[in-house]
Order: structure tokens, then C-alpha cells, then sequence
């Protein structure tokens, strides 16, 4: 591996607080503190290991089976004994957390959903917008997310303090969950109405989607109806941070 490919993994895990060994890795399960993932080596899946893996899967904590030099390269080859995890800035809420929040405020509920943001800066900026903008909470899925990394809690200003992220195993299901809970949601889509004609008032729910390649199909599927930013520039689209702080404070004025 080169210098640069070096210097790209080390940033990557630099994000989350790694807690070596499997006694280290044990304790931390009991605490009860935030966990990102559990990484073990490929074919370990024996011995003090088992009960491990059983208490990360009974948490919904992903745990990856990887090549045993990348756990070496990450400890600085330090004795690992197969295991790392990964340890997130933030302890994650639920839903009913974010709706409880929304219920003690007296407020109809105001959530942002994150449909696989990637880069922690993009979320910890989204999640600053959030919490100036009067969301009640922020939704992350599992899986293609970035979860709550020391990266996403400094660019968020100190904002992930105050507000509630929670991480769901399929968002299809928990869009679906919300709107029998009467809560309205709306993907950020160029295909929709602007947000000027968009009903944003009301308990309501924005999808904001990938830097890539926006909110997925299935997930727009899922979605009351689509919304977007009227661009007036020859740029037709917005860094998802971006566009996530536009939408939320379009809404807000909506909700006075």
C-alpha cells in the first residue's frame, strides 16, 4: 500500500474512537455507550468472540468480517485479538424519541431523513441545519451511512449535543411507520414541486438523498410526494448539506 492509500485509511478510521481487544471491546457492549460497528477478523468466529458477535447482533450493531492486515494496519499492529470496534461521537435515540421530543414541545413533528449520506461532513452539517431549523430528529439508516463519527460531531457544531439522530434498519419501513403515525413526507427530487407549491406545513418528514445519486428508487416510492429547490443558475442541483438547510428552513417558515 502506498503513502497515499495509507494516509486515505488512516483519515477513514481516525472518524470513529476504536476500542481494541476483546475484554476492551466487552466492557464497552456493558457500558451501554454509542457503537458505530464491530470489525472481526475474517473466519473468527470462535471462543470469547461468539458471545461478542451475539450481544452486537441483539444491539442491530453491523459487525464485518475483514482481512486480518487491515486490523493490523488500523491498531498501528498492535495485539488486537481479532476484534475492533468502532465506537461513535453521539448516542444514537429512536423514532419514538424524536416524536416524544415534538410531543413535549407541543409541536407537530418536523424530521429529516438521511437516505445514504456518506460523507460525515455533509451529515454533521445537516444536522446543524436540523437543530437551528427546529427539527425534532435526524434518521440514518444502517446500512450505506455514515453513523456518528467525530467528524460528524465537529462539523456540526456542537449541534449533535441537542439533537435527536436516530439509525433504522430499513427506512422503506420506518417512512411507511410514520405515515400512519399521520406524519407527511417528502422526497427532495429536481422531478418535484417546487417547494413554494409543496404543502410543507403540518407534521412532515424531508428524504434528503445521496451526494450521488439523490433519494433512491424505492425510497421516493415510499414517499407521499417529491419536492424540490427552483435553481435559476445553469447548476441544476445542490451539495446534499446544502440543499438539506434550504428545505428545512423553507419548511419552518411554512410551520410559523
Amino acid at each position: 500500500m502506498d503513502d497515499k492509500r495509507n494516509d486515505k485509511a488512516k483519515k477513514s478510521f481516525s472518524e470513529d474512537e476504536m476500542i481494541i481487544g476483546r475484554n476492551a471491546v466487552s466492557e464497552a457492549l456493558k457500558s451501554g455507550r454509542p457503537i458505530n460497528s464491530l470489525l472481526i477478523k475474517k473466519g473468527e468466529k470462535t471462543g470469547s468472540l461468539l458471545p461478542i458477535i451475539a450481544q452486537c447482533r441483539e444491539k442491530n450493531i453491523p459487525v464485518k468480517e475483514v482481512d486480518p492486515k487491515k486490523l493490523d494496519y488500523m491498531c498501528g499492529h498492535q495485539n488486537h485479538q481479532g476484534v475492533i470496534m468502532l465506537a461513535g461521537a453521539g448516542e444514537y435515540k429512536t423514532v419514538e424519541d424524536i416524536l416524544k421530543t415534538a410531543e413535549e414541545r407541543g409541536e407537530d413533528p418536523f424530521i429529516v431523513i438521511c437516505d445514504g449520506i456518506e460523507d460525515p461532513h455533509n451529515l454533521g452539517a445537516i444536522i446543524r441545519s436540523a437543530e437551528a431549523g427546529g427539527v425534532h430528529g435526524v434518521i440514518i439508516p444502517e446500512r450505506r451511512s455514515v453513523m456518528l463519527t467525530g467528524i460528524v460531531g465537529k462539523t456540526s457544531a456542537g449541534a449533535l449535543e441537542y439533537m435527536n439522530v436516530a439509525r433504522v434498519k430499513n427506512l422503506n419501513n420506518t417512512i411507511s411507520q410514520l405515515k400512519k403515525r399521520g406524519i407527511w413526507v417528502y422526497a427532495a427530487d429536481m422531478d418535484g414541486v417546487s417547494y413554494n407549491e409543496a404543502d410543507l406545513s403540518g407534521p412532515v418528514a424531508l428524504v434528503i438523498g445521496s451526494e450521488g445519486s439523490g433519494v433512491s428508487r424505492l425510497v421516493k416510492e415510499s414517499c407521499d410526494g417529491r419536492v424540490m429547490i427552483p435553481m435559476k443558475g445553469k447548476i441544476n442541483s445542490l451539495n446534499a448539506s446544502v440543499a438539506a438547510a434550504v428545505l428545512i428552513f423553507k419548511t419552518a417558515e411554512k410551520r410559523i
